[in-house]
């Protein structure tokens, strides 16, 4: 059984890295409900404005957050379908792991003759 994604393995790569992060994570929460600017969103984090941009970007390139000017300011919004498509890829992997644990169960189970 293969895990099928529709995404490169550089995507994957790029989409749970960014993920591993728990402020690129609490940056990706905070945009789900409404746009945020970069100022407001550094606001929140003991870090310096430059830091944020840099999870950011991280997020942005990932392909998790969009970024558009608005004025002055950089308003990040979340994009739920690139988050839909991290959790159809996990769970693809979770379906893997239990069709290899029930396999090994079945073996496990099987009573073997003693000679």
């Amino acid at each position: 059984m293969v895990v099928q994604a529709d995404l490169s393995d550089a995507e994957v790569d790029r989409l749970f890295h960014a993920l591993a992060d728990a402020t690129r994570r609490d940056i990706v929460r905070r945009t789900l409900v409404g746009d945020e600017s970069v100022t407001a969103l550094a606001a929140e984090y003991s870090m310096s404005f430059a830091a944020v941009s840099k999870h950011v970007a991280v997020l942005e390139e990932a392909g998790l957050v969009t970024r558009r000017p608005d004025g002055r300011r950089r308003l990040v919004r979340a994009d739920p379908e690139r988050l839909a498509q991290a959790q159809r890829l996990l769970d693809a992997f979770e379906r893997v792991w239990r069709h290899r644990i029930d396999a090994l169960d079945s073996v496990l189970s099987t009573p073997t003759a003693t000679p």
